[in-house]
């Protein structure tokens, strides 16, 4: 049995079969120190996710590596991991180590937050956290299913999807690193698929003007995270997918799953409570703490950052991370507002909303938009939704945003690029 799957896994990942993907892991487990921490690189992702499942075997906590992290150094130094593990080298000597080692207090996963605003935060995850979020999650997968995942495993969000499609039984297609292209061919053999927002609408477009491959795309269930789909996307979905399923999960790398929509509603999987305006959350599902430079910090609130309300049937309505405004003139816009409307303009894919500094009003409203969207047609929606003072006064239109490795928009990056001058 594999720990974190807690079952023997019994799909195929690429072209392994589950038995063939436990003798790997336990190649790896053998040539490990027990309950190390291990920092896993390399750039085959099936490798990648052997060398994970083996280190979990020998009771390891391990970080996945992604080469594009602001500061890789800062994360290697907050992590300490024990071993360097190249997922792309020969094996190491043989240690004999006997596994399987720990139980599910056992730290498992060194994740990162996902590193938009700033460096990333490394986490300790145990093992229970995750076992009990597939079950939160509620989306049963089918013995035929085949699940993609499009982007690299670094992202807790992908490693996640990834883990939950073998403790499924499902087999499981890895990408590797995201392209929308690639994503839209491997939808003709793939029944579900993971994604954040911005890839959806990106797969979307593809699929709208490729009807050939409209046809022949098998997705009957898109899992969506990361961010709050927009209405408008969900339509979108519903005119080129008929019948595909759309499941919206709301959580954090260091929260894992808070609430999951299903239908109509975005419900609690765990313990939430509204204070002020400020969304708590009380969960066996959480991370132990951070790593400060190879030492445990606890986690010192059950905050999670963002606004909410919750509605009298327990519905959570997710207003956006506190603090998300640009100060102009006086006036405090919510960024995350403007970037939901301008997302309903007809050829945008996706849109971050950041200040540029000026003189007079300190900073003015900059809209970067990802996509062929017409400047006149983003303007006139723009007045028709938007208060005066939130429109931007700044436009600029680009092939594809700076992103993480998870497909987030790198909104620090952005920022930086934005105040040097720096072409994006």
């Amino acid at each position: 049995m594999l720990p974190i799957l807690g079952r023997e896994p019994v799909s195929r990942v690429g072209d392994l079969t589950g038995p063939e993907l436990v003798s790997a892991a336990h190649e790896v487990a053998r040539r490990l120190p027990p309950g190390a921490r291990v920092a896993i690189s390399g750039s085959d992702e099936t490798s990648r996710l052997i060398h994970f499942l083996g280190a979990d075997l020998a009771g390891c906590a391990s970080l996945l590596i992604d080469p594009d992290w602001p500061d890789l150094d800062g994360v290697l130094d907050d992590a300490r991991p024990d071993v360097l593990l190249d997922a792309d080298a020969p094996p190491g000597p043989d240690l004999g180590t006997a596994v399987p080692v720990g139980d599910e207090s056992t730290w498992f996963y060194l994740p990162t937050t996902s590193g938009t605003t700033g460096r990333p935060k490394v986490l300790a995850r145990s093992r229970g956290s995750w076992l009990r979020s597939f079950t939160a999650l509620g989306v049963p997968l089918e013995p035929g299913d085949r699940v993609l995942i499009p982007a690299p495993l670094s992202s807790s969000l992908f490693l996640f999807g990834a883990l939950h499609a073998l403790h499924g039984g499902a087999d499981l297609h890895l990408l590797g690193r995201w392209s929308v292209s690639a994503a839209a061919e491997a939808t003709r053999d793939a029944t579900v698929v993971h994604l954040v927002p911005a890839q959806l609408s990106a797969l979307l477009a593809v699929l709208e003007h490729d009807p050939l491959l409209r046809s022949r795309c098998a997705l009957r269930l898109v899992v969506c995270g990361g961010a709050k789909p927009d209405p408008a996307l969900a339509e979108r979905l519903a005119r080129a997918l008929p019948g595909c399923g759309l499941v919206e999960y709301y959580g954090s790398a260091e929260h894992s799953l808070i609430a999951v929509r299903h239908d109509e509603r975005l419900m609690p999987v765990v313990d939430v409570g509204v204070l002020d305006g400020r969304l708590l959350v009380r969960s066996d599902l959480a991370f132990d703490g951070y790593l400060e430079r190879g030492e445990l910090v606890p986690a010192s609130t059950h905050w999670t950052g963002d606004e909410a309300v919750q509605h009298p049937d327990g519905a959570l309505e997710i207003l956006g991370r506190a603090g998300a405004v640009i100060d102009t003139g006086a006036r405090l816009v919510p960024v995350e507002a403007v970037e939901s409307a301008l997302r309903a303009v007809d050829g945008v894919v996706d849109v971050v909303v950041a200040p540029t500094r000026h003189p007079r009003f300190g900073s003015i409203v900059t809209a970067v938009v990802e996509g062929d969207a017409q400047l006149a047609d983003l303007r006139a929606h723009a007045r028709r939704k938007l208060h005066p003072a939130e429109l931007p006064r700044r436009w600029l239109i680009v092939d594809a945003l700076p992103r993480t490795a998870s497909g987030k928009p790198a909104r620090a990056v952005i920022a930086e690029r934005l105040s040097s001058g720096e072409q994006l």
